[in-house]
Formats: C-alpha cells, structure tokens, sequence
C-alpha cells in the first residue's frame, strides 16, 4: 500500500495541467518554440530571442502555460525568468532525451514541438532536474573559478618545467602554490627572460586562487552542513561545497544510495532477458564533483588515510589483483562516500570511522 501511495504522489506532481503547453528550444541567439493545446494540437511556432526581452515579449500576461526546455548553459536564469512570471516550468535532462538527441529528422523547430508532447503526456519522461537557486550558484561559481584557475596555473607551471628540461636543467619538487619563487633561482639565465612572464602570472594565479580559497572557507558560516560533511576523511572545504551546493539539498535523491547513480558512479546498465553485461560507470552526473569525489576516495585508500571501515572495505576490493582492481576501489569507495555524505546531511550527525551495526527487531509471539 505504500507503494501504492508513494506512486500516486508521483503521478500527481505535474497536476493539475495547464490548458497550454509550450515547448522551449534553446539557442544562443534564438530560441524556437511550439505551443499545444489541451487536445495535442499545435496552435502556435515561432522563434524569440534568447534575452530576457524576448521571452518576456512571448510570456507576459499570458495564463499559467506549461513550459518544457532542456537543461543546457541558458537554462537556469530561462527557468527562474519564467517562474517569476507564473508559469509550471519543466528542465528536462538532456542525456536521457533520446528521443530528441537521436532524431532522425533533428531540428530546432521539431525538438521544440516534441519538448511540448513529452511534457503534456507525461512530465516525468523529460526525466525533470531542479536547478539550484540564484544564491547558491552564485556560491558555486566561487568552486567553479577556482578550478579554472588551477588548471590554468597548472598548465603554466608545466610549460616552465618544460623549458628547464629543453635547456638541461631539472627544476625542484615543491608545491604549485610556491612554485614561482622556488623556479626563479633554479633556471639558467639564458631561460630567465622566457619564463619570466609565465612566472609572474603564476605568483598572480596563486594569490587570486589564495582569496577564493578564503572565500570558499567562510561558505560555512551559511551552508551549517558543509561543518558535517567535512568530518569525514578527503572531505575538506571544497568537496564539502561543492557537494553541498551542487546537490542543492539533501533530497535531490529518493534516498542516499540514490545519490552514486546521480553522480554518475553507479556502473552503466543494459540487461535485457538472461544477458546483464558489465559495463563501466556511467558518467551522466556533475562531472567535477566525480572528480572531486575520486580525489577523497585515493586519500582515503592512500597512506595517510585514517583507519575506517570505510577505507578497511575499500583495500579488500583494491587487494582483488591487478591494476584494474584499484581503480574499481578508488570509484566504488568514492561512490560510498557519497552516500555517507547524504547520510550525513540528512541526519546532521559527524562522520563515525567504525559505524555501529542497526540494532535488528525480533518479533514477540
């Protein structure tokens, strides 16, 4: 009966359903769209341009509309636009829209009106995401800029060591954050002009990279679950973040062990009958959280890894045999992870290295 019931909520999410149903393609410039009535019959295409005057041209004034879109860079601030004005959005996840991605007669005009069919028929088949609010990915930006800046400071410090090496000099070990005042001294004086501009951006990459670090570490004092989350192992300040904000809320899955599928680090499926092959993860969530996930999962497995079950469970699966086994480790421990992190976020409890066993209830004749 529980079942049952939860089904019926699921169902009923989308009700009750408007009169219009409208079907959002989105452009850079231009977006098309498709409008159908209560009976499936297209009533009204066009395109609007992708700008906030535009699309309040196309929706001011105009009676509670169902609006479907997939998600892609304009969706979020469309999403929030058209909310504003009294409309039932719906963001459709992109990946799971074969139906439109696998068209044989693919085009913005036909995406829009098939957008609009698959969202009076059945919302659910647009496989719905939530986009996060305007303040947390504003938060999520800081996460964002960060790893931009990094890689770039990354791939400049890489073009230095190159150039030492094509000169015959080896430069020191040292960590990228000071890596400009260890190499100034170590290069030849014939490389001294050549790797100075590249040495001065790293020095400014590294002190901007410095703030938003600070910025980053003060996102607690608003988001109390990120303290939580970083009481577990790997777990620092911006995993905590961006795990939290990109999640934007502890039930954005059904239940926690939901989460590893969410995040794309559930291995991919296609059983059909008697055939269930192995296939490898299916990559379909937040691509830097993953990343950021399997980093805390080799320092868990690492040698300065602290003692956990956690860490206990993942070196039985690394110790199977072979390279191949410890990669699986490191993804099946950073899928773990995550869901003890929503655990955690759900109960508000601290990480406990050695959980305690769920007491089990016995009938009493």
């Amino acid at each position: 009966m529980k079942k049952r019931s939860r089904m019926s909520q699921a169902s009923t999410q989308w009700k009750p359903k408007p009169a219009i149903t409208v079907g959002l393609d989105i452009g850079d410039r231009w977006s098309h769209y498709c409008v159908l009535n209560q009976e499936g019959d297209v009533v009204e295409e066009g395109r609007i341009p992708t700008t906030e005057a535009g699309l309040r041209r196309q929706f001011v004034g105009e009676p509670a509309h169902r609006v479907a879109m997939e998600c892609g860079t304009h969706s979020p601030w469309i999403s929030r636009l058209l909310q504003q004005l009294g409309h039932q959005v719906i963001v459709g996840n992109a990946r799971k829209l074969e139906a439109i991605s696998q068209n044989e007669s693919k085009n913005d005009r036909v995406d829009a009106e098939m957008l609009a069919r698959l969202a009076a028929s059945d919302p659910r088949l647009l496989a719905p995401i939530r986009h996060r609010s305007l303040e947390r990915q504003q938060d999520l930006n800081l996460i964002r800029t960060r790893d931009v800046l990094v890689r770039a400071r990354t791939l400049l410090v890489n073009a230095v060591r190159g150039l030492a090496k094509s000169a015959g000099t080896r430069l020191p070990a040292c960590d990228t954050a000071y890596f400009a005042p260890h190499a100034r001294p170590a290069l030849p004086a014939s490389l001294q002009a050549a790797a100075a501009p590249l040495l001065d951006q790293i020095e400014s990459l590294s002190k901007q990279i410095g703030a938003l670090d600070k910025a980053i570490e003060k996102l607690s004092q608003h988001y109390p679950e990120i303290g939580i989350l970083r009481t577990a192992p790997g777990v620092g300040p911006i995993v905590a973040a961006a795990y939290v904000l990109t999640l934007d809320g502890a039930d954005a899955v059904s239940s926690s062990r939901a989460v590893g599928a969410f995040l794309g680090l559930r291995p991919r499926q296609s059983q059909s009958g008697d055939s269930d092959p192995q296939h490898r993860i299916s990559k379909t969530g937040n691509i830097y959280l993953r990343k950021l996930l399997v980093q805390s999962a080799h320092y868990v497995l690492g040698r300065f890894g602290p003692d956990s079950a956690l860490r206990r469970w993942g070196l039985r699966l690394a110790a199977t045999g072979g390279k191949r086994a410890k990669k699986r480790a490191l993804v099946a421990v950073a899928r773990k992870l995550a869901v003890i992190l929503n655990c955690m976020w759900r109960t508000g409890n601290r990480y406990q290295p050695f959980p305690r066993p769920q007491p089990t209830t016995t009938a009493v004749a």
